[in-house]
């Protein structure tokens, strides 16, 4: 793939799908000379290449301090918090990937750097990969977390019992494993539509998978709310659904960054040549953007949802201040 091209952000299990639209604008912009207002008509936000990267960098640091965070303080060292921590990796992930793939083109595009085509290739598949890796786990660890705040609302007293710390290992040892896996398989095999569908639809199966469980919580939760008044256990379900609401603010965020690159993988399959799904195309890398963004966002809702972990964070950030005087 050219590094100078607009559209370099695009990840490789889309290579033949983008040439293909790429060939069909230009037919469409050479067999158009005023005709085809409707396709002219089309609106592309340009993003510059130093705004990736300044979004890359700020996410960068506020997923690094929300790991540091939760590594520092013990009363953070639980089943959840280590879920949100491999939620804050995943975000990591887009950021380096992001961050790493920037530079190489300002700095190509500035005549500072010169990579062999294959070095290149290799380069951008390892980019994909991370990125693949970030979406899958991002999304397993986001019903890993709505599965652990079930299992806190409604199996409170057997909860310990239940989810184990070594539980929780094998669980995240499992997410990886599988992201890493199924990543390289798609970017191995991203010339077929198949990677698309599984993709849309492992989007759609954890949405619906979330939806029905957080329904379940909210509902069965209202009525145990009003049920509970005694002790120790009313406190501990209004903890359980403060942590249930938190994951359904990230999961709304998660929706709304990524949604347009999942409807984008779906009209690659559905109308590649409709004019109006062109126009869509011309602005994947306003998509890319909010997916920066959501990597951004994640922390600020950490923090702001969490007293413990915010506390922690403003002991880092000052500790680090300090240091950096």
């Amino acid at each position: 793939m050219d590094i100078t091209n607009v559209s370099y952000h695009f990840p490789s299990l889309l290579h033949m799908e983008e040439n293909q639209v790429n060939d069909l604008i230009e037919e469409n912009e050479t067999s158009s000379s005023g005709g085809d207002q409707h396709f002219m008509g089309c609106v592309q936000i340009r993003v510059p290449q130093e705004l990736f990267l300044a979004l890359g960098l700020i996410s960068l640091v506020e997923n690094i301090l929300v790991i540091l965070a939760i590594n520092k303080n013990r009363n953070l060292h639980s089943p959840m918090y280590y879920f949100i921590c491999c939620l804050a990796v995943s975000d990591m992930l887009v950021s380096v990937s992001n961050v790493v793939e920037t530079i190489f083109m300002l700095l190509h595009d500035h005549g500072l750097l010169d990579l062999h085509p294959g070095m290149l290739r290799h380069l951008d598949n390892v980019i994909d990969v991370m990125i693949c890796s970030s979406v899958v786990s991002s999304l397993s660890f986001l019903c890993t977390i709505a599965a652990d705040r079930y299992i806190t609302i409604f199996y409170a007293l057997r909860y310990h019992s239940i989810m184990t710390t070594q539980r929780a290992v094998a669980i995240i040892a499992v997410v990886w494993l599988a992201s890493i896996t199924s990543s390289i398989l798609f970017i191995v095999y991203h010339t077929d539509n198949a990677v698309i569908v599984c993709l849309v639809a492992f989007f759609c199966t954890t949405l619906v998978f979330n939806a029905v469980l957080y329904l379940h919580m909210f509902l069965l939760a209202h009525v145990h709310s009003r049920r509970i008044m005694a002790f120790n256990k009313n406190q501990r379900q209004s903890t359980s659904m403060k942590g249930a609401i938190t994951l359904t603010i990230l999961l709304g965020v998660f929706i709304l960054c990524w949604g347009p690159f999942f409807l984008h993988l779906v009209l690659i399959l559905t109308c590649p040549t409709s004019p109006f799904c062109n126009c869509f195309f011309q602005n994947f890398n306003l998509f890319l953007i909010l997916i920066i963004c959501n990597s951004l966002i994640d922390p600020l809702i950490y923090a702001y949802r969490s007293h413990e972990l915010r506390k922690t964070l403003q002991e880092l950030v000052l500790c680090s201040s300090y240091f950096g005087v």
